[in-house]
């Protein structure tokens, strides 16, 4: 069958051969859209990856990566998912015993992880939607009896962005407590402070708010991970982070790495310098506001009970989750959007059935957005 195309101009007004309509139709919260230059960027020739044009082309993704992340330290590479480097700082940053800051189903998985690492784990559980008060992980931290604390800062399953600075700050009282960060939808789609904020290990995938195809994962280590990582025991081979900080030093990643996303990854850092970090951070912000004023509008104007699961002040820039009517499921809601050729998120884990998600990050725009929410408004009217 010969699949529908559409030519349309991208942010920087070259045209976009897209399948079913055009750029702006995916709306799921990862992996997200790719403009097509980005894409595009991918069919260069390959090239050893222990050569000087390998040296290179990580020297020129160090800059763009460092302003990302707001860090002077190297900023790791992975060909992995972000998956992987959740493990990376399982295996490298706890010694005995993490507390699992669970908010939702990917910090639940972090715990998860900690568990299958071989470490033990307390899991710190609010209700899915909800945030951390860091004065509650401070106090439970003054109980002693953990060296390390996961938790996710923008919580991808509920649209829930934690206080990351504030839980750090508190954490740092703790002079032998790692603070480990999955920021998977933060960095790039909301301000992350790695070196400010004293992280001792933050990550993000490439599929989100970076707007690259999936296939790499980055993260920054403080030196007291490092430190950590020196002394740890059985981290195996792959995600050693000793290994890739001696690497790095050399401008080379500790295996082959996945060179045609870094070379979308390449181009897609100039996009995002052209467009400035904070106004990157500005555009997010405004499509989380035009979802959220929609949902408002939804439930007073035309009698839809949908809510925002994420209370007021802690949600994400990059993730809309949202709530349906009592008694309703989302299910068909997602497959009536799809229909008309959009394509949102589902629930995810045990609020599927009830929620769907708006994935508002990378490359979107909030003229962009109102079209989605215009389709979404005739599904869940009709």
């Amino acid at each position: 069958m010969e699949m529908k195309t559409a030519v349309v101009p991208t942010a920087k007004g070259k045209n976009t051969l897209k399948p079913d309509g055009g750029f702006g139709r995916f709306f799921l919260p990862g992996p997200t859209e790719v403009a097509e230059e980005v894409m595009e960027a991918q069919m260069r020739p390959m090239i050893g990856h222990r050569g000087a044009g390998a040296k290179l082309l990580m020297e020129n993704l160090q800059e763009g990566l460092k302003d990302a992340f707001r860090t002077e330290r190297q900023v790791f590479v992975s060909t992995s998912s972000a998956t992987g480097l959740m493990e990376a700082a399982v295996r490298n940053g706890v010694k005995r015993k993490a507390l699992s800051l669970v908010n939702g189903g990917f910090s639940s998985r972090f715990a998860d992880i900690v568990e299958s690492c071989g470490f033990e784990v307390e899991r710190m559980e609010v209700p899915w939607g909800r945030v951390f008060d860091p004065q509650a992980v401070r106090d439970r931290l003054k109980r002693g009896g953990v060296d390390a604390v996961t938790l996710v800062h923008s919580e991808t399953s509920t649209g829930a962005l934690n206080p990351l600075a504030e839980i750090a700050m508190g954490i740092h009282e703790f002079d032998d407590v790692t603070i480990l960060v999955d920021s998977v939808t933060g960095v790039g789609g909301t301000e992350v402070q790695a070196d400010a904020w004293k992280l001792d290990f933050v990550l993000t995938g490439s599929q989100k708010a970076l707007a690259l195809p999936p296939g790499l994962s980055f993260g920054v280590a403080s030196e007291r991970m490092m430190a950590r990582s020196r002394a740890a025991r059985n981290k195996g081979v792959y995600f050693d982070l000793i290994t890739f900080s001696k690497n790095q030093d050399r401008m080379m990643t500790p295996t082959t790495p996945a060179l045609s996303v870094m070379y979308a990854l390449e181009v897609q850092l100039e996009r995002i310098k052209e467009e400035g970090l904070e106004a990157r951070w500005a555009r997010h912000s405004a499509m989380r506001k035009q979802c959220c004023e929609w949902v408002d509008a939804m439930r007073e104007r035309r009698g839809v009970n949908v809510s925002v699961l994420a209370p007021e002040g802690h949600r994400s820039p990059t993730v809309t989750t949202i709530r349906m009517p009592e008694g309703m499921s989302s299910i068909p809601v997602v497959a009536g959007v799809k229909e008309r050729g959009f394509v949102i998120g589902g629930g995810y884990g045990k609020i599927r059935d009830t929620t769907f998600r708006i994935g508002h990050m990378g490359d979107h725009t909030v003229a962009g957005q109102e079209a989605v929410l215009e389709v979404l408004g005739e599904v869940l009217a009709s």
